[in-house]
Formats: C-alpha cells, sequence, structure tokens
C-alpha cells in the first residue's frame, strides 16, 4: 500500500484538466460578445506558474478571433 501514496500526491500536485480551463476561457469570450467556436490551444506551459492560452473563433462576427489566457481557474481576455 505504501507505492501508491507517492502516486497519489502526484495526482494531486497535476494541473486542472484543460476541459475545464476551456469552459473558464469560453465563458471569457461569452463575455467579450464573442459567440465561442473553434477552440485551440496556442502555447500551454506547465509547473507551478503553469497556463494555457486559448485562441477561440467567434461564430457572430465574420473572422474575429479572441485570445484567453488561463492559469489555474482564472482566465483573462488578451486580444
Amino acid at each position: 500500500m505504501r507505492p501508491a501514496l507517492p502516486l497519489l500526491l502526484l495526482a494531486l500536485a497535476l494541473p486542472a484538466p484543460a476541459s475545464a480551463a476551456e469552459a473558464d476561457a469560453k465563458e471569457v469570450a461569452r463575455n467579450s460578445n464573442c459567440k465561442p467556436g473553434k477552440v485551440e490551444v496556442v502555447r500551454h506551459t506547465t509547473g507551478s506558474n503553469g497556463e494555457t492560452v486559448y485562441k477561440i473563433t467567434c461564430t457572430d462576427r465574420k473572422e474575429a478571433e479572441i485570445l484567453v489566457r488561463c492559469w489555474q481557474r482564472t482566465c483573462l481576455l488578451l486580444r
């Protein structure tokens, strides 16, 4: 039973799943008057200061895209 403890600690140290951050990024898009369509990961870094930058295509505006930066469960609009 001892070997399971390090695995449990590793699982707790891993960042939240990308899908959770993606949902938060879509919410930022909606709040920025952008109906989210296609979502792409532009940059992803891991570690204690890990972050993900998403490029979200707005379906309600022709050829409009925004960038959203997420770290932990906090996301903000870049452009």
